[in-house]
């Protein structure tokens, strides 16, 4: 009698079918548009890799998923398994039914569903409360409207979006990640069989519950794929010796301050393209997490990485560890506002060089000075005596950058770099003063990465480029430094002591100590990537020992080593660049001159032209009628070399210390013959070119 009932049961669910079917046009045509679905929001680096996503409010991950992002034999054996012809039917498979129905007769009960993917999906939009005829025609008629709507790629990325993989996971590659640690664009045989059997019961086979039951699920997919010939026996072997995980993996979490900073900026935007490159930024968060145990307790770090063509901000390590609250691993500290120490120094040297007070090899003293009420001492309280520019940079002696910031002018100075796109900050009433160019000033890693990779492209600043999906046409350019003065800062800056097992002369770079060592900078540079690191405590407490050279100067090293493929050599020097020794300098340039001192002026003679005289006729002589005239000679007097001649306006060659000068005549005529030595003398004559 029972079997009787349900016999009747399905044959009316059957008519009610047939019916449906013959409404198909209608059903078609009054379909509504599905309804928009949460997505978990994503952070991605500059080629499209996952960084970090964000569980929805309710706690489940869906990432949206479309079928190129997806391994091509998972979609084979998901469509094999679950709805053969997915391609042909309109929504519903009616063989399918049929074997549902059939099932539902000879054991009472329903065994499968006979669902197709686009009826699950339908279920997935709307889900059901029981497993009854009605709720399985519901299903029916919304899957055809599904696919009066949308193509079937489109209903495969949904079914690949919302499918149930176990607990709050929603969507291949929430699973994917999950489980296996990365995207579902490659897996293996296991994998993909694995992800095939968890939608159909996701919470009995919950591989970190139940690695059982889900192995023997697995193996099921395994066993009909090899069936229906999806596999090769020896790929179905392998893929039933690979193991099924056993625990949940955590979701990615690269770039966390720069992610939440992404979202914070634009949160009502799905997908955010930052310019962060996936790999770089693990190898140097991997970096960061080697250092901890030598940092000391609450001791954090920042790394910024930057292209400098472009600006690109290549990774961004906000702290040593986001979750760490001992070391206040939340706060970004690539934007905390500290004392860079010295680490400013480099930009005083540039605005001397730009404003021709010093070259490179300019002398300069390194000896006890006061400046008003001030007396800067070194870092190591000795004093170097008369050194060069270039070895005061390259040790970072406190006197002469004090006395070039004082030539130079701390206010031009401050101004600059404003202009350049830093954000400085000065103690509550003060005014910029000599002390900014020790550290007397407050900046962010951010602005100090700024400032260097506008050295490292000649001296033109611009704004780092955070993310790749927001225009930045108007993107505001400023000279910081003429191309001269950059690359002068950067020939010395690679000269520069490298730390202990480094090696020399790869990367221009300085390093800085904040007062009190409570901040360690080092920022460096080769051709193409610039790199800052900020070493300290969060909460500004002093550290002992935290020194620029001695413990921020080696991560950055590191930092190039595992960040930049190859060392690429600096720009080469700019038109206008004056190679020179000490020596060859012009007198103006040979000695630093500081503020209120007057040059002594030499005792030499006047410049004078000695031969020829003014006035004079010289003859020109010829080896023969046919060869050109003979050079000329010019000798002069007094003044100081180098010295330069000009014949007619025009530059005939140079004689640095040599008095002497020699140009090739055209021919006859009259001719003005000049002479310019380095403290700007000049003596012309006019003379007459005889035949």
């Amino acid at each position: 009698m029972m079997k009787r009932l349900v016999t009747l049961t399905l044959a009316g669910a059957l008519a009610i079918f047939a019916g449906a079917l013959g409404a198909v046009g209608l059903i078609r045509w009054t379909a509504p548009a599905p309804h928009e679905i949460l997505r978990s929001v994503e952070v991605v680096d500059r080629n499209g890799a996952l960084l970090r996503p964000f569980a929805l409010p309710d706690g489940r991950w869906r990432l949206a998923a479309k079928p190129e992002q997806v391994d091509r034999r998972y979609l084979e054996m998901l469509i094999a398994y679950e709805d053969r012809r997915f391609y042909e039917h309109i929504g519903t498979d009616p063989l399918a039914l049929l074997r549902a129905s059939y099932q539902l007769v000879t054991h009472g009960e329903i065994v499968s569903g006979g669902s197709t993917l686009s009826m699950q999906v339908a279920r997935l939009l709307s889900p059901r409360k029981n497993r009854t005829i009605i709720a399985k025609l519901s299903e029916i008629v919304r899957a055809m409207q599904l696919e009066a709507r949308l193509s079937k790629k489109q209903i495969l990325e949904l079914y690949l979006t919302l499918a149930p993989f176990g607990g709050n996971l929603e969507g291949v590659r929430a699973a994917a990640h999950a489980y296996f640690g990365k995207e579902p664009g490659r897996l293996t045989i296991g994998e993909a069989a694995l992800l095939v059997a968890l939608p159909q019961s996701p919470e009995v086979r919950r591989p970190d519950r139940a690695a059982d039951v889900a192995l023997r699920a697995r193996n099921r997919v395994i066993d009909r794929m090899f069936a229906a010939g999806i596999i090769t026996v020896a790929e179905a072997n392998r893929a039933r010796s690979e193991a099924v995980p056993h625990a949940r993996r955590e979701m990615p979490q690269l770039a966390p301050h720069a992610a939440e900073a992404a979202v914070a900026a634009f949160p009502k935007q799905h997908v955010h393209r930052l310019a962060i490159d996936a790999t770089v930024q693990k190898r140097l968060e991997e970096l960061a997490r080697e250092k901890l145990s030598a940092l000391g307790p609450r001791v954090s770090l920042a790394i910024l990485v930057a292209d400098n063509e472009t600006g690109e901000v290549l990774a961004h390590v906000g702290s040593v560890d986001f979750n760490d609250m001992e070391r206040a691993g939340r706060i970004d500290m690539t934007r905390g506002i500290r004392s860079p120490g010295s680490a400013l120094k480099p930009f005083i040297y540039g605005m001397a060089f730009e404003d021709g007070i010093a070259h490179p090899e300019t002398l300069i003293e390194d000896r006890p000075t006061r400046f008003g009420m001030w007396r800067p001492e070194n870092f190591d309280l000795t004093f170097q005596g008369t050194v060069t520019t270039r070895r005061a940079l390259q040790l970072s002696l406190n006197v002469p950058a004090v006395a070039l910031l004082d030539g130079v002018g701390p206010q031009r100075l401050f101004a600059r770099l404003e202009m350049a796109g830093a954000q400085l900050q000065l103690p509550q009433g003060e005014i910029p003063g000599l002390a900014i160019g020790l550290g007397g000033l407050g900046l962010r890693l951010e602005d100090l990465t700024t400032l260097f990779t506008a050295l490292a492209r000649g001296g033109e600043s611009f704004p780092l480029v955070h993310r790749l999906d927001v225009k930045h046409e108007n993107t505001r350019h400023v000279r910081l430094l003429d191309p001269v003065a950059a690359w002068y800062v950067g020939n010395v800056l690679i000269g520069a002591p490298p730390p202990d097992n480094a090696i020399f002369g790869r990367i221009a770079f300085k390093t800085g100590t904040s007062y009190g060592y409570r901040d360690a900078w080092a920022v460096g540079f080769d051709g193409k990537r610039t790199i800052a690191v900020w070493v300290g405590r969060p909460d500004g407490q002093p550290v002992p020992g935290m020194i620029g050279r001695v413990v921020a100067a080696p991560i950055l090293f590191d930092a190039f080593a595992r960040a930049v493929p190859k060392i690429e050599p600096l720009r080469a020097a700019p038109h206008g660049a004056l190679i020179a020794s000490t020596a060859k300098l012009p007198l103006t340039l040979r000695r630093f001159t500081p503020a209120g001192e007057t040059r002594s002026v030499s005792a030499e003679p006047p410049l004078k032209i000695v031969f020829p005289l003014n006035g004079a006729q010289v003859a020109l002589e010829r080896d023969n009628a046919a060869s050109p005239p003979q050079p000329i000679v010019i000798k002069t007097n007094g003044g100081n070399g180098p010295y330069r001649f000009l014949v007619d306006g025009m530059p005939v060659g140079e004689a640095e210390y040599q008095n002497t000068a020699f140009f090739q005549p055209a021919g006859p005529g009259f001719v003005r013959l000049t002479v310019i030595d380095a403290n700007g003398a000049t003596d012309s004559v006019v003379v007459r070119l005889q035949q």
